[in-house]
């Protein structure tokens, strides 16, 4: 047992370090956001410990110096509390991790038990020992008696209880997190280490703040955005969960600005300095998330806006000025939380869903209707998650239905394009406006088209078995599937098992902005058109068209969109010049097809136009592809292009 006043090498800065660094995280934590979370609460719990550690260490030796007859109870008691207020912050960090690690109650309950075991165990030995002297103690001249060092003990055991949850349940968390825990770990050990070689007392609570810091930098830094004022989407999930747990309602505002969804291209300055502005300006401790480089979500809670309904309007006007300022296409969905959607926790998905049936430059106030909506494309989209895992390439919730397609040259029909419609249990025919977009944004458009195109070349083998003339049946595909390096071994594969004559199958594309999706498009045409495969170019006319880009393609026929037939009705000068497109295709050898058409005017008009294919409602409306047969005409010998 060593002697020393209880004074000696304790220098009160090191604690007021800590105090005013917790002061400042206090500060940071009042000012920036934090998800509500249950992490964060036990966060915040281990920082008030951690305060107050600091501030009972320094009342402890600060009591000391102005002892003058010898009782010392009172040092005894503030160390009692000094050591719960430690050791009740290693409790919080073991509950803390078990919280992040999501460990069940099965296995979080044993480890829970054998902390608050050695919590327990280390406080009535501590006590227990001072009170017989054979702990620490002071003599009446105000030496220390240093005896068996229970907090030592207790502070290893917790150690190993960390350290055994932190490597036991690694692969449940991301390894860097676990290296910066332990990082923080080996500096306060050492920490600790050393200060005992040197007999002081000074940094202990020190070494407990490192690991706080740690905690806070990993898991609840959420560090707001300079120039704009938005916080990462990844904790909106977090906001909606405190929310719902509290029980409290909020209102949200999405922006969507189509222009800037590319992450390589950054706001202007100009917008910037508005969404910095903008919620601060209007509404109270509401938070701008930023879900991508073009659209935000703006959060804040109802019952510190509860003029939201009435200022609302004023909002929407000035947003409206801001717009006719800098005239950036736009989406706006306001709305006030809804319990089911609060309860999953699905608000992205459900704005991501309003958002996608909306025009250009309009604004949306959330209905029930689109609740209803989106639970039917949440159904949609299970039944699409089953199709895609099941494989079936004869699943019969997929149904491929056929339009037909004059041929000008021979007036036949011989010619059609397949068409995709879903048949789900209780939801009956749903049409490609409602799955399509589910299917690309969730990676299952791919298995759509190889279903289809399998049902469609047993058809193209069933009619021409029959005798048939069956020049070709087109497929639509999409951009997404497109850049699937296994799409053009799949479409051979199943075109190749079907044992159809080359030529029976053609594949419609839409052009593309992109230069690397042309590239793709350029080499997945050249493979597969060794393969006999004809190709479209789709919605030829609708937003973008570099005639560049089309002539560098080696497309066989080139579709014109409806627009293009609607526009051509409107005055000679617009026929005129759909007229001179059409006819600088044909003149190139490629071959024109105009869709939509509805009535005898279209036809004539279009046959006019360089027409070597018709296709509308004046012909057929999409049928079963079963039903072809009652278009199409047998013959010996079929038609070339």
């Amino acid at each position: 047992m060593g002697q020393q006043l209880y004074f000696d090498n304790y220098m009160a800065a090191a604690d007021i370090v800590v105090l005013a660094v917790c002061i400042v995280i206090g500060l940071l934590l009042a000012t920036a956001y934090s998800a509500k979370t249950r992490t964060f609460v036990l966060f915040i719990y281990m920082f008030a410990c951690l305060s107050l550690a600091a501030v009972s260490d320094l009342i402890l030796h600060d009591y000391y110096t102005h002892i003058t007859d010898g009782n010392y109870t009172p040092i005894y008691v503030i160390r009692v509390f000094y050591h719960a207020f430690l050791f009740s912050l290693f409790l919080l960090f073991i509950l803390y991790l078990i919280s992040v690690l999501n460990l069940s109650k099965i296995k979080a309950a044993p480890i829970m038990a054998v902390s608050v075991i050695v919590y327990l165990a280390v406080m009535i030995t501590d006590t227990a020992a001072t009170i017989k002297g054979t702990g620490f103690r002071l003599n009446a001249d105000g030496t220390t008696v240093t005896g068996i060092n229970v907090f030592l003990f207790g502070y290893m055991a917790f150690v190993l209880i960390v350290t055994y949850v932190l490597l036991a349940y690694r692969k449940r968390i991301y390894i860097k997190a676990v290296m910066g825990i332990f990082g923080t770990m080996i500096i306060s050990f050492a920490m600790l280490y050393n200060q005992g070689r040197h007999g002081q007392s000074s940094f202990t609570v020190s070494t407990f703040l490192f690991p706080i810091i740690g905690i806070l930098f990993l898991f609840h830094s959420n560090p707001y955005d300079a120039e704009t004022g938005t916080i990462n989407a990844s904790v909106i999930r977090d906001a909606v969960s405190y929310y719902y747990s509290k029980k409290r309602d909020f209102y949200y505002v999405s922006l969507y600005l189509p222009d800037f969804q590319a992450e390589n291209k950054p706001l202007p300055d100009d917008l910037r300095s508005a969404l910095r502005q903008f919620p601060s300006k209007h509404f109270k401790k509401a938070v701008l998330f930023h879900v991508t480089n073009g659209h935000m979500i703006l959060m804040m809670g109802a019952r510190n806006n509860p003029d939201f309904d009435t200022k609302i309007q004023t909002v929407i006007d000035a947003f409206m000025a801001e717009y006719e300022r800098l005239h950036y296409d736009f989406k706006l969905i306001i709305g006030r939380s809804i319990d089911e959607i609060s309860r999953k926790n699905e608000y992205l998905s459900f704005v991501q869903n309003i958002q996608r049936n909306m025009e250009y430059n309009t604004i949306h106030m959330v209905t029930d209707e689109d609740v209803a909506a989106y639970n039917k494309s949440q159904d949609i989209l299970k039944e699409l998650e089953d199709i895609y895992k099941k494989h079936d390439l004869n699943d019969e919730r997929v149904l491929v239905y056929c339009q037909p397609v004059l041929n000008i040259k021979t007036g036949k029909y011989d010619t059609a394009e397949s068409l995709l419609r879903l048949k789900l249990p209780g939801l009956g025919m749903v049409f490609p406006d409602l799955f399509i977009p589910l299917a690309e944004d969730h990676g299952f458009v791919h298995i759509l088209t190889k279903i289809v195109l399998n049902k469609t070349c047993e058809t193209i083998k069933d009619m021409l078995a029959e005798g048939f003339e069956v020049k070709r049946i087109s497929i639509n595909v999409s951009m997404p599937e497109l850049r699937d390096e296994a799409f053009t071994r799949d479409i051979e594969d199943i075109i190749g098992a079907s044992g159809i004559p080359n030529g029976k199958v053609a594949i419609e594309v839409t052009e593309s902005q992109s230069e690397s999706d042309f590239m793709i498009i350029k080499s997945m045409i050249e493979e597969l058109k060794g393969a006999g495969i004809k190709f479209y170019l789709d919605d030829f006319g609708t937003g973008y068209s570099n005639m560049e880009r089309i002539m560098k393609l080696p497309f066989d026929i080139i579709k014109f969109d409806r627009s293009l037939v609607i526009a051509s009705q409107s005055d000679k000068r617009s026929e005129e010049i759909v007229a001179r497109l059409a006819g600088l295709f044909a003149e190139l050898h490629y071959s024109v097809l105009y869709e939509g058409i509805e009535d005898e005017d279209d036809e004539k008009r279009c046959i006019n136009m360089s027409a070597s294919y018709l296709q509308g409602y004046k012909y057929s409306k999409p049928i079963p592809i079963g039903e072809l047969r009652s278009f199409f005409s047998k013959s010996a010998e079929g038609n070339s292009l």
